[in-house]
């Protein structure tokens, strides 16, 4: 057997490469948002405009703790205005959503002992986190690799140690649940394709979500488990539709008021009964959820 070449990384800079751009960074980031290293994170939205202000380049979302990250991008140096801009952002969305919890990110290609100096100035006052981005050509490819060189200070709570794998497919959870289980996520969501054919399932470590050209919009999601999914769906609650959830002898799990979701336990006995009634739950959260 042959001795593996050794293939050493070459360095190269983004910001001077005629190649690459800021999109193109953000693309990659939208396509795998893992690489950033901030968890089972997922897309909420990019280039998201700001009140009297510009665009935010990127808007993240914890899948378990829903916390957000705003995340600024720069090739380069970072600088004033950079910095300026991701805190701006952060303090606008956190003040449109306070039902969340709110952490700025910055990232660049360069974040220089000044500025991270002031970075750590902000850092417990504001939730901060500062990026490094390195890339590296390896043959025909690049790779990226971020490293995070300002933590979040976050008294109380403790990292998840350990490698956890950040990509999740079909075939994943196909081995982790039975086929009668699946159908019931396959079904509903084709209630889903019937109002807007571009949705996707976007299958996550925990549940199995929705994407829309690659940005989630979890008006419904799924918990698939051994015997059952947990089908949860964004929607004001109603005395009307508690009746016919009653009525129809599925159980509720319950509806949390804070995130406006009810929560339905399904056996795969529940679902060609009540197709009906679970079509039209599906159809009155995109239209609750998808008006902007």
């Amino acid at each position: 057997m042959p001795t593996p070449k050794v293939v050493v990384p070459e360095p190269i800079s983004l910001r001077n490469h005629p190649d690459f751009s800021e999109k193109w960074l953000e693309d990659q980031i939208v396509e795998n948002p893992s690489l950033l290293k901030l968890g089972e994170v997922e897309v909420r939205g990019r280039q998201r405009v700001q009140p009297r202000a510009g665009r935010l380049d990127l808007l993240l979302e914890d899948t378990e703790s829903r916390k957000r990250y705003e995340v600024e991008l720069q090739l380069g140096k970072t600088d004033e205005s950079h910095i300026i801009r991701t805190i701006e952002y952060w303090d606008i969305e956190r003040k449109r959503y306070p039902q969340y919890e709110h952490c700025a990110v910055v990232v660049a290609e360069d974040i220089t002992s000044r500025f991270l100096n002031v970075l750590g100035l902000f850092n417990g006052i504001i939730p901060l986190i500062a990026i490094q981005l390195q890339a590296l050509r390896i043959g025909d490819g690049v790779a990226l690799v971020f490293t995070k060189v300002l933590d979040e200070l976050e008294l109380g709570l403790e990292e998840t140690e350990g490698p956890e794998k950040t990509s999740h497919n079909r075939a994943d959870w196909e081995a982790r649940v039975p086929k009668p289980i699946l159908h019931i996520v396959d079904s509903i969501f084709e209630a889903v394709k019937a109002l807007d054919a571009s949705y996707d399932l976007n299958y996550k470590k925990y549940f199995i979500g929705l994407a829309r050209s690659g940005i989630a919009n979890n008006f419904v999601h799924f918990r698939p488990k051994q015997k059952f999914v947990k089908f949860t769906f964004k929607l004001d609650q109603s005395e009307e539709l508690d009746k016919q959830i009653d009525a129809s002898g599925i159980e509720l799990i319950g509806y949390d008021k804070k995130w406006r979701e009810y929560t339905l336990r399904l056996t795969p006995t529940d679902y060609p009964p009540h197709k009906d009634l679970l079509a039209n739950i599906v159809k009155l959260a995109y239209e609750q959820n998808t008006r902007e």
